[in-house]
């Protein structure tokens, strides 16, 4: 998705897209990965404007996406919804490789062009991967499964013992030394 600088005004530019997740490369791979599952078209609302010397992009993307809980192994339905703002700046190339610069607040959440067009896909795809997590969770109460026997301990109980088990050291558990 590409955004011509000479349509960007000091009045925003609003742009709405719905895009199949195979419009982003990154969300792609990761789907293809099975590290979630895109359930629906990611969405996003844009508004472009000229600032000063670099151009401003506040948007809202959101995405449904399938994740499987890190404790029970089900699989649950979330959505995906990130705001942002990213500053584009001309790219000015510097060769002065030696001078030391302090990054500001601004710096931080920015991103350079070239040319007469910036590209968006890879600013877009970086917010929805950035808002899934890395231990997804069905909710906050999920007991998981139960280490000895597996039973979903969100469903029933076991007759496990509740007892601390260390599996570092499990294995010597039974060992005994004679003297």
């Amino acid at each position: 998705m590409k955004v011509s600088v000479d349509h960007i005004l000091d009045k925003p530019l609003l742009l709405n897209f719905e895009e199949h997740v195979q419009a982003f490369q990154m969300l792609a791979e990761m789907q293809r990965d099975q590290y979630c599952r895109f359930t629906g078209p990611i969405r996003g609302e844009l508004s472009i404007e000229r600032e000063f010397d670099h151009i401003r992009l506040n948007g809202r993307v959101t995405a449904p996406i399938e994740l499987s809980c890190s404790r029970c192994l089900l699989d649950y339905d979330a959505l995906i919804d990130s705001n942002f703002t990213i500053f584009f700046r001309k790219d000015v190339s510097s060769h002065d490789d030696e001078d030391e610069v302090e990054l500001g607040e601004k710096d931080l959440i920015s991103s350079s062009y070239s040319g007469d067009e910036i590209e968006l896909t890879r600013e877009i795809e970086e917010q929805v991967a950035m808002e899934i997590p890395l231990k997804p969770l069905c909710s906050h109460a999920c007991k998981g499964l139960c280490q000895v026997c597996g039973t979903d301990l969100n469903k029933s109980q076991c007759s496990c013992s509740n007892e601390n088990v260390s599996l570092k050291f499990s294995a010597l558990k039974d060992f005994k030394v004679s003297i």
